[in-house]
């Protein structure tokens, strides 16, 4: 089903940018808008990986100094059929991880310090699990492809007033007249609707991974109780890397900017409620309920050195 409705927003926001092409620009502006998109969107899919950890000052940790860490996202990536990814730490005491990386082969996962200090081990295997379930459904594809048409719905929308008042000088073009204040309407509309089909496709992979990580570590509820106790510590402990560069919030498994108490139009993550509500479902499904959790993995600060 998330598979399906990823296709069907896929499919609308393609149909969007022909649409606003053809009105704008006609098929020499939207080709033009379009290519300008891919190449720059081209550029951040080779390497956002790089500058993204860099961003946020994540350190690469081994099976040396970050033992039980390392070893830990290595099982995980060998049950979901994967390669080891690498492994980074972020120094911020906000509970948080995110994945990252062009392909499984290049991927790499990271978690903060908060995190690894907040969560028991089985919380902990969720969490990670729920970043390689990203990788394994190359998410991080999915949305440079979204990204690309939404940057090309804009810079058209962007050009609109160019291209439709040479097509007006010209009497060519091959698009629909729109006028000063259709071509002003759809420059505004368009950007937008494309934001929100984009944050739409972001929450969809979000459930996606939620149910392909909880089958990874095999318990559900481990992934449902982080899921809780990391919703409130991003409400609690601010984290001022992401809020300068609230363009990457998407990448982490909660918000790292707000907490929302609903889904919302403007928001990249799906209403934690409901999140957890569908983990403890597949759990009542069949999956056997966890055994008691051991405290203090990140406390000992064992897992990572």
């Amino acid at each position: 089903m998330n598979a399906t409705r990823t296709a069907l927003l896929l499919a609308a926001m393609t149909g969007l940018f022909v649409a606003i092409g053809w009105m704008i620009g006609g098929e020499g502006g939207m080709v033009t808008a379009f290519l300008v998109a891919l190449a720059m969107n081209a550029f951040a899919y080779w390497n956002s990986d790089r500058m993204v950890l860099s961003m946020y000052g994540a350190r690469e940790v081994d099976a040396r100094s970050a033992p039980g860490l390392y070893s830990m996202v290595g099982r995980l990536a060998g049950r979901a059929g994967l390669p080891m990814p690498r492994v980074f730490v972020i120094d911020s005491p906000q509970p948080n991880a995110f994945a990252t990386g062009r392909d499984p082969e290049h991927a790499s996962v990271a978690a903060t310090t908060g995190l690894l200090e907040l969560l028991s081990a089985e919380e902990l295997e969720g969490v990670m699990a729920h970043e390689l379930a990203h990788v394994r459904n190359r998410d991080t594809l999915i949305m440079t492809i979204t990204a690309t048409i939404a940057g090309a719905i804009g810079m058209i929308a962007q050009f609109g007033m160019i291209f439709g008042a040479s097509r007006r000088n010209d009497g060519e073009g091959g698009g629909a007249p729109l006028g000063v204040v259709g071509t002003l309407l759809v420059m505004l509309v368009a950007p937008l609707a494309a934001m929100l089909v984009q944050m739409a496709i972001s929450r969809t992979r979000e459930y996606a991974a939620d149910s392909g990580g909880a089958a990874i570590c095999g318990n559900p509820l481990w992934l449902a109780s982080a899921l809780a106790r990391l919703e409130q510590g991003a409400h609690a402990i601010p984290n001022h890397r992401a809020e300068a560069n609230p363009a990457t919030a998407h990448l982490f498994i909660v918000n790292p900017l707000s907490g929302r108490g609903m889904d919302s139009l403007f928001s990249t993550h799906p209403a934690m409620e409901n999140r957890i509500d569908a983990l403890r479902r597949m759990a009542a499904a069949g999956a056997p309920p966890p055994p008691p959790p051991r405290r203090g993995f990140g406390r000992r600060r064992g897992p990572w050195g």
